[in-house]
């Protein structure tokens, strides 16, 4: 079991990491993990009101399931705090969930269709997607049975008319999910941009389960993505461990 000084520093490696890639929405979007141990569930996340590249191992906060802050100076996003505790309350193998609003990202969450099975990338989310309607803000805590609902037992789930989340066991398995979720909205906003030249191609059924499958097979190497990731970080700045 990792301790939680491991986590905060790779949790705030992918603040740092989402930065890097152009995942802020300034300070409106948060990733928690949960914290080990017996008794009430905590789990960390970023204080509201700073950037994803000023977040460090040690400015992380803990927060229970009622939302009161156990360690740290600031407090949570409330919207943030709804959304992640519902999932952690509900999902025992989601330790990780991260929660973006990217363009392309909230540019499906805009479509009707959801995410379309475009390309090799897109396989990977093949029936492994929830969709949750939008209800406005998520300010109330009511919205939480709902939204754990939606997610069910997949992998991602598709805010509608707001964004994406992912969760996993680990921080790598959230992060590689988040990172190909993401792609796979791009690839199918360029699509849409040259549909005008001709019909867009959707993959088969059949061929999306067999290629979902060959890819749930090599999940593994998840972890050797999140390492390489990891190295390119500490090269650029490693402040984040601090």
């Amino acid at each position: 079991m990792e301790t939680e000084q491991c986590l905060r520093q790779q949790l705030a490696a992918a603040y740092r990491l989402a930065a890097m890639f152009g995942w802020e929405d300034t300070l409106y979007t948060h990733f928690s993990v949960r914290l080990p141990g017996d008794g009430d569930p905590r789990f960390l996340i970023n204080p509201f009101g700073m950037m994803f590249d000023e977040v460090t191992a040690s400015n992380l906060i803990v927060v229970d399931m009622q939302g009161k802050v156990v360690s740290g100076t600031s407090t949570a996003n409330s919207a943030g705090f709804t959304i992640h505790s519902a999932v952690h309350m509900a999902r025992d193998d989601a330790h990780c969930v991260l929660h973006t609003h990217t363009l392309p990202g909230m540019a499906v969450a805009a479509c009707e269709a959801g995410l379309l099975q475009l390309n090799q990338i897109s396989t990977e989310f093949y029936q492994r997607v929830g969709y949750h309607p939008y209800e406005g803000v998520a300010f109330d805590l009511d919205e939480r049975a709902r939204i754990q609902r939606s997610l069910g037992d997949n992998i991602a789930l598709i805010l509608q008319s707001h964004g994406l989340l992912s969760v996993g066991r680990t921080i790598a398995d959230a992060f590689y999910i988040m990172y190909y979720l993401n792609r796979a909205c791009e690839i199918q906003m360029a699509a849409a941009q040259l549909a005008p030249l001709g019909p867009i191609r959707i993959i088969p059924e059949p061929l999306s389960h067999h290629a979902c499958q060959q890819l749930i097979g090599v999940e593994q190497e998840r972890q050797l993505v999140w390492q390489a990731w990891l190295r390119r970080l500490d090269r650029i700045d490693d402040s984040y461990k601090s």
